[in-house]
């Protein structure tokens, strides 16, 4: 697939490489060709991911619910996961590339902004499984571990296989990665917990009443 004809359903065929057979798609994945192909693909992950976290807000059923003001927090959401896939991929390319000049790997900034590209394929996923923390909140923070999880299996293999990084040194940071991202999950239980209680409180106050109350000037 070439930045000048973008193929959809090649698209289609390597993100669905990148999830069942990650080691096989890095290790024949094309390292250079230009920027445009990995930022439709952002493009294309990021408006998936907003598209299902806006209709989790509709139905109610995802983490953020919109509250008192219904689908509008949805439909920022959905901008604001477009807007935040490009940033993310240029943003990621950089610390990927760190990641990579400590495991031994490619320093090439394309070849690093390929690899987050193609992993990014798990953010439609991640929020699919968004619904999970709506219905219970610890049962969310697991999932979405796990996501994270599969996340740097995926990268383990983008970092060995296209960016030719050390195993034994790639496999290193990955578990430090684990580790710190279990501790945040374990931190985030906590303050989410805070915040829910906050928000269903404000959600249970009658508004009119509080608009009867309010002083007349």
């Amino acid at each position: 697939m070439s930045d000048s004809t973008f193929d959809f359903n090649v698209f289609i065929k390597e993100s669905k490489d990148v999830l069942l057979t990650p080691k096989s798609y890095f290790s024949t994945m094309k390292t250079t060709g230009g920027i445009a192909e990995p930022l439709i693909k952002a493009v294309i992950y990021g408006t998936a991911a907003g598209l299902i976290m806006l209709l989790w807000s509709f139905l109610r059923l995802g983490g953020v619910t919109g509250g008192l003001f219904g689908g509008a927090v949805g439909v920022g959401l959905f901008f604001f996961t477009i807007i935040g896939a490009v940033i993310g991929l240029f943003l990621g390319a950089v610390i990927l590339l760190v990641i990579s000049a400590i495991c031994k790997g490619s320093t090439d900034f394309e070849a690093n902004v390929r690899v987050t590209a193609a992993v990014m394929v798990v953010m439609p996923i991640s929020a699919l499984l968004g619904f999970v923390t709506g219905l219970n909140l610890t049962a969310g923070a697991v999932v979405g571990l796990l996501v994270k999880i599969f996340s740097l299996y995926l990268l383990y293999h983008g970092l060995v296989e296209a960016l030719k990084a050390k195993k034994e040194t790639t496999r290193i940071v990955m578990y430090v990665l684990i580790v710190i991202f279990a501790l945040f999950m374990i931190l985030s239980i906590g303050a989410k917990n805070r915040a829910n209680r906050l928000m269903h409180d404000f959600n249970n106050t009658d508004f009119k009443e509080l608009l009867k109350e309010a002083p007349e000037e």
